[in-house]
Formats: C-alpha cells, structure tokens, sequence
C-alpha cells in the first residue's frame, strides 16, 4: 500500500496501536505492519514525525526506558488521545460507510 494512501489517517493508526499498552517506535511500526497483515510497510521518516506531533498536541505521553543497556523512548496513549481515538473511529466508520456506498458493488 503506497504511504500516501494514509494521508489524514496514519495519527489514527497509531493511536489505535499504542491504546493497550506502551510501544517503542519501532514496535510501533512492527504492530502497524502486523495488524494490517503487512500491508503497511511504513518508513520511521512517516512514523517518528507523527509520534512528535501526537505528543505536542498531547495525544501521546513517552518515557525513556533502558531495554539491553539502550535507551528508547516508549509512547502511551493520553487521556486527550483515547478520546481523539474514539473520535477517529466514529469519523471513519461515517467515512467508510459513505464510500461504500458510492462504490458498492455494480
């Protein structure tokens, strides 16, 4: 799947991949790829920016952890984003519904 095809949806993917448990970066990229049964094969140039933003608008929280004498920083879903993320999903099912709508089946 080309990168551009999740213009104005990748905040909402990673949302949803952070929103049981904490994820490092590249765990996050892991799970994307794993939960879209490798469909998104997203580089950390798409991925890290996007983790920036959702923690300056305050969607995400991160804390340095020390995994095998490296330090990472792990993300979590804030307050602000489980409800951001609540808010994706009745905009996607909307989304998705109308769309198939106009191209259901011929």
């Amino acid at each position: 799947m080309r990168a551009d095809a999740l213009r104005g949806h990748l905040d909402s993917l990673v949302l949803a991949v952070v929103e049981h448990e904490p994820l490092h970066g590249y765990a996050i990229i892991e799970a994307l790829q794993v939960r879209s049964g490798g469909e998104l094969e997203l580089p950390t140039g798409t991925v890290y920016p996007a983790l920036r933003r959702l923690e300056a608008a305050g969607y995400l929280t991160s804390d340095w952890d020390e995994v095998g004498g490296r330090r990472r920083r792990t993300y979590a879903l804030s307050r602000a984003g489980r409800k951001a993320l609540a808010q994706h999903r009745a905009e996607w099912r909307t989304f998705s519904s109308v769309i198939g709508g106009v191209l259901g089946e011929a």
